[in-house]
């Protein structure tokens, strides 16, 4: 997958690489009660789902130093279902330096966009029942709940299922 581009500052979204790993972890850390462990995300690796959000240049031929700066990622995948596969974003956050600036909804349609290629006739999540931003987002690019699961995080909050069908949110991508 090649780079695409995100927003005037430069940022990109492309494929995690296994350099990626150690900064999307610290990411998780700073983001959630309940973080991954790092080998959930290292099984990932090579998922066409698996997107991080890069400040910065690639690597420099030159040099060969890396001048990117992970700023966010999503893990996402593609389960087969009896001819209707459903996608699953399992994972998503921004660091908190760099929220504000919409790579979260970016980094939610590449994914998006990603699942539907891969044969995703619906794609769903997990969200706190009590994440007004995360849900907003969500909702604003098409997702409807489904059902809550109570106790669902280990703090006992419950989490609420979001659902979206792909092709709906293909057709509708000039509405958002």
């Amino acid at each position: 997958m090649t780079t695409t581009p995100a927003d005037a500052e430069g940022t990109t979204v492309r494929r995690a690489e296994r350099a990626d790993l150690l900064d999307v972890f610290r990411i998780e850390k700073t983001c959630f009660k309940q973080p991954w462990p790092f080998a959930a995300f290292e099984q990932f690796l090579g998922e066409p789902g698996f997107l991080v959000a890069v400040d910065g240049v690639a690597q420099s031929k030159q040099s060969g130093d890396r001048a990117e700066r992970v700023v966010g990622y999503v893990v996402a995948d593609v389960m087969p279902n009896y001819g209707h596969d459903i996608g699953h974003v399992k994972d998503i956050a921004v660091h908190p330096d760099a929220r504000g600036r919409g790579l979260g909804r970016m980094l939610l349609r590449q994914s998006l966009v990603s699942m539907a290629l891969g044969g995703a006739n619906l794609v769903k999540l997990e969200v706190r029942e009590h994440n007004d931003p995360a849900k907003t987002l969500y909702e604003s690019e098409g997702f409807e709940p489904l059902r809550r699961i109570p106790r669902y995080y280990e703090d006992g909050e419950a989490a609420l299922v979001m659902v979206v069908d792909a092709d709906e949110w293909q057709r509708g991508g000039d509405d958002r």
